[in-house]
This record gives structure tokens, C-alpha cells and sequence, in this order.
């Protein structure tokens, strides 16, 4: 049985009452949606919080997933929505979790990884939320572009665009920052 598939059942289980077929769900999507939530730019406390409130709406709102979609588009697409409301309404930018550094047998080349992966969480900050979530949804969840489409709802023509600019923006804001004095 594939993904959409056991997605399908356990949204058709709750809907007829199953309330613990909802833990299937929360157990597949709770850390990608976590992980979206925070290279959004919220900090770790604040995406728990709002993972909370997101996967609250999802269960409220079952009842309008299309089952001829894919589950997580529609998902994830709630998901953004609340976590830019949340984010918005806060209007504090964190720098993102660190935890995604893999460790890495070679010291210097961890720090340097470190670095990087510092430099680019800095300058996806220095983004307008759009273009973000356009990196986010295409390369960090791996969306197809259709999909990416569906999430963002915005036509697909538009999302490879903000893609386009995006990639041109965090080229030139990394190359800045490379090209600025350290301090």
C-alpha cells in the first residue's frame, strides 16, 4: 500500500469516529511539518506551538480533504498558512535550528559545513517570506512543482518564477555577505 494510500484510510477512520487513526498522520507528518515550520523562521518553541495549532486544524478540517488529491499537498498547504499567520503575527525572525548539521568525520570540514549551512539559514531570513517558502516547499520537502503549486496556491508558472528569483536572490545576498568586512 503506498503513502497516499494508507494516508487515505487513516483520514476515512477518522472521519468515521476513529480519533486514534489521527496518530498515524501526526506520526508521519509531525517532524517534516516541524522542519518546514522552523525554516520558515519561526525558533523551536515557537514551531512546537504552532505544529500543535496546525495539526489541530488539520483534524478539524479532515472532512474537506479531496481524496483524489494527495494527502500531504493538502496538508502542507494548511501547514504554510497557519505557520506564516503564526510568524507574521509574531514578526520575530530566529535564526533556524542548527540541528540540521550532519556530523561529519573531519573537524574542519564540519565547521566549514557549519558555516555554510549558517550563512545560508541567514541569508533565506534575509528572503520575503514568498520566495522562501518557494525554496522551502520545492527543496527542503521536495516537492514536485505541481505540488509545490497546489501548497503555495499559486499556479505552477508562478512558482518556478519565485524559484527563479529566489535562487538569484540568495546567490547575490550570499556573495554580499562573502564580500562584507567580518567583524
Amino acid at each position: 500500500m503506498t503513502e497516499d494510500e494508507q494516508d487515505r484510510k487513516c483520514v476515512e477512520r477518522c472521519l468515521r469516529g476513529e480519533a486514534d487513526a489521527f496518530a498515524a498522520i501526526l506520526e508521519r507528518y509531525e517532524r517534516p511539518v516541524f522542519n518546514a515550520v522552523v525554516r520558515m523562521g519561526a525558533d523551536r518553541e515557537d514551531a512546537r506551538d504552532i505544529c500543535q495549532q496546525i495539526f489541530i486544524k488539520i483534524y478539524q478540517h479532515l472532512d474537506t480533504y479531496d481524496p483524489d488529491r494527495r494527502f500531504f499537498s493538502w496538508l502542507y498547504r494548511i501547514a504554510v498558512n497557519e505557520a506564516i499567520n503564526e510568524i507574521r503575527s509574531k514578526r520575530a525572525w530566529e535564526p533556524l535550528s542548527e540541528e540540521m548539521v550532519l556530523p561529519r568525520a573531519d573537524p574542519e570540514q564540519e565547521m566549514q559545513a557549519s558555516e555554510q549551512q549558517s550563512e545560508i539559514k541567514v541569508a533565506l531570513l534575509r528572503l520575503e517570506m514568498k520566495y522562501r517558502l518557494a525554496l522551502i516547499v520545492r527543496h527542503f520537502l521536495q516537492l514536485t512543482y505541481e505540488e509545490a503549486a497546489h501548497v503555495l496556491a499559486v499556479p505552477e508558472k508562478t512558482v518556478k518564477s519565485r524559484l527563479f528569483t529566489a535562487r538569484q536572490l540568495l546567490r547575490e545576498i550570499l556573495a554580499e555577505r562573502r564580500h562584507a568586512p567580518r567583524r
